[in-house]
């Protein structure tokens, strides 16, 4: 049998302590070779120390962020820590800070794209079938919309897929990690280089329903629809499912999302609450004008189920997976009492994640959705 071609070490800790959890940490992930080391962990730790032991001991590119939990074949967890190492010759990751997020624009990513090309090693250019892109971002900016709109054109096509980092539901203050510092109002962009097969993706477990919406007043920066069809936002989306205002609450606004239509997809922009004027406060920014659906739940495990085994037409024991996982699933999971064991419907792969506050697609920002890589080892 040939030498794999991509060698990935995961690791995992609930650890307290935070040396100790640095300890558990570096020993599960420490290989030769490292191309990269991804974390996600809880913010309970001393984030200035673990910041320290992680650039004193790790001499590759290293990202990573606070989370609203923390994901590895061992299941789900929260309070903890998880990472991963990859080392492969065709693999060659390049880690950039962008901070101040106000600052971000089209003109910053394109300069960043400008500088990433001329350090290109597997490649001359941008090709989307050799690199894609994973973005780490502070999840209480309400920036990702933006900065995620201004990556995607600069790189050419490249896929980009990522997520919003988490402060376990405290709702305080997210993290990045990234050249050797955790900051907020930041993200962490790495672009990967690799001549392995890989797949970026996303999946969600609702679909269209044929009831459609038009918003006719929005406040897109604050991410606040004011009125659809030209009532009130959330007496209409009420009356749209049949119910009276003071039945909205977090279990109706997860199971009836809603659901913007672009290039024949579509996308989720979930609902957190109402507001004092009997407007919508969504988690995502929606402009006037759009026409919206109201989507419908379908069974989550077997989408996830589907969804992994058609990007894993050929699965290997090298295959490696990095997943951006909306916090709202996995509150959903844990509602249904379906959490401790989901974990099983990745299967065998290896893989690391965390439970975000919004997640990054197709330069969009999105809800309700995971989003994510396999790498396939060979």
């Amino acid at each position: 049998m040939g030498e794999s071609r991509l060698k990935a070490k995961v690791g995992r800790t609930l650890a307290d302590d935070t040396d100790r959890a640095a300890d558990e940490i570096l020993s599960a992930v420490r290989q030769r070779e490292m191309a990269v080391v991804l974390f996600f962990c809880s913010p309970k730790y001393d984030r200035k120390r673990l910041a320290e032991r992680l650039s004193a001991s790790l001499f590759c590119p290293v990202l990573g962020c606070t989370s609203a939990g923390e994901i590895s074949p061992e299941g789900y967890q929260k309070g903890g820590m998880v990472a991963a190492s990859l080392s492969s010759l065709e693999l060659k990751v390049h880690v950039r800070r962008l901070s101040p997020l106000c600052r971000v624009d089209g003109a910053t990513c394109r300069g960043l794209a400008e500088d990433l090309r001329k350090k290109l090693v597997l490649s001359r250019r941008f090709d989307r079938s050799r690199m894609f892109g994973l973005v780490l971002i502070d999840g209480l900016s309400r920036r990702e919309d933006e900065v995620i709109a201004a990556l995607a054109p600069s790189f050419e096509g490249v896929p980009i897929f990522g997520g919003s980092a988490g402060d376990d539901l405290a709702f305080r203050e997210t993290q990045v990690y990234a050249e050797g510092k955790f900051l907020p109002d930041s993200a962490a962009f790495a672009l990967f280089e690799t001549t392995l097969p890989f797949d970026v993706f996303k999946t969600q477990h609702f679909v269209p329903t044929g009831t459609k919406v038009v918003v006719t007043g929005a406040e897109p920066e604050r991410r606040i629809i004011n009125e659809i069809n030209g009532e009130p936002a959330a007496e209409e989306y009420a009356r749209s499912l049949g119910l009276g205002l003071g039945a909205l609450d977090s279990a109706v606004f997860s199971a009836n999302p809603l659901m913007i239509r672009i290039g024949g997809d579509y996308y989720v922009r979930s609902i957190q609450k109402v507001t004092a004027e009997r407007g919508l406060s969504l988690y995502s920014s929606i402009e006037e004008g759009l026409v919206l659906t109201i989507g419908k739940g379908a069974d989550i495990a077997s989408d996830l189920q589907e969804k992994i085994a058609a990007v894993r037409k050929v699965p290997s024991a090298n295959d490696f997976g990095i997943f951006c996982d909306c916090i709202l699933r996995r509150q959903e999971l844990a509602d249904r009492g379906l959490l401790s064991g989901f974990h099983n419907h990745f299967g065998d792969l290896k893989f690391v994640g965390f439970s975000t506050y919004g997640e990054q697609c197709d330069g969009i920002h999105v809800n309700q959705t995971l989003t994510g890589v396999i790498i396939h080892g060979g």
